[in-house]
């Protein structure tokens, strides 16, 4: 690679790095995970950022957070499974509290499908819209809003949210 690509690299990774984690904690529900995707895709968008640098490489590294999430979600060891509750901890104060409002939308997001938690963290948190949203998963329009309706409707009844939103 050369050095005037190389910078574009790193430019692009340090303007979006904050918000590709947070968006691949969103998917994987958990932190380190999300690391390591965020990590492997970096990587290969650094093979290929020749091709796509001057494309949209934002819409390329959102799609392939998509798809190593999907890819981990297949190979991932059949003794892993996501937990309902997590065992109590101390009285919430505000950071304690904050900490415990975020967990329980983990929680719900993880009682959501790979495409509705998918199309709800390019949503909420990435702020794309429907057509974007459908170029990124590559689903129609149409697939995107009736998931995003299916998920929401999900989490508006989620034990973690309602129980989270009780105590606040």
């Amino acid at each position: 690679m050369d050095g005037d690509a190389e910078r574009d690299f790193e430019t692009f990774v340090r303007a979006n790095a904050h918000r590709l984690l947070h968006a691949a904690t969103l998917l994987t529900g958990d932190r380190g995970r999300g690391e390591d995707l965020v990590q492997n895709t970096l990587a290969r968008t650094y093979l290929n950022w020749h091709r796509i640098r001057h494309e949209d490489p934002l819409t390329y590294v959102r799609r392939g957070l998509v798809n190593g999430h999907r890819d981990w979600w297949r190979r991932k060891p059949s003794h892993e499974r996501p937990v309902a509750h997590l065992p109590e901890g101390r009285a919430p104060d505000d950071p304690a509290a904050e900490h415990a409002r975020r967990d329980a939308v983990l929680r719900a997001l993880a009682g959501l499908t790979k495409r509705e938690r998918a199309v709800i963290v390019l949503r909420y948190y990435e702020d794309l819209t429907e057509a974007e949203i459908a170029r990124v998963l590559d689903i129609a329009a149409g697939t995107v809003k009736s998931t995003a309706n299916r998920a929401l409707g999900k989490l508006r009844v989620s034990p973690q949210l309602v129980a989270a939103e009780a105590t606040s």
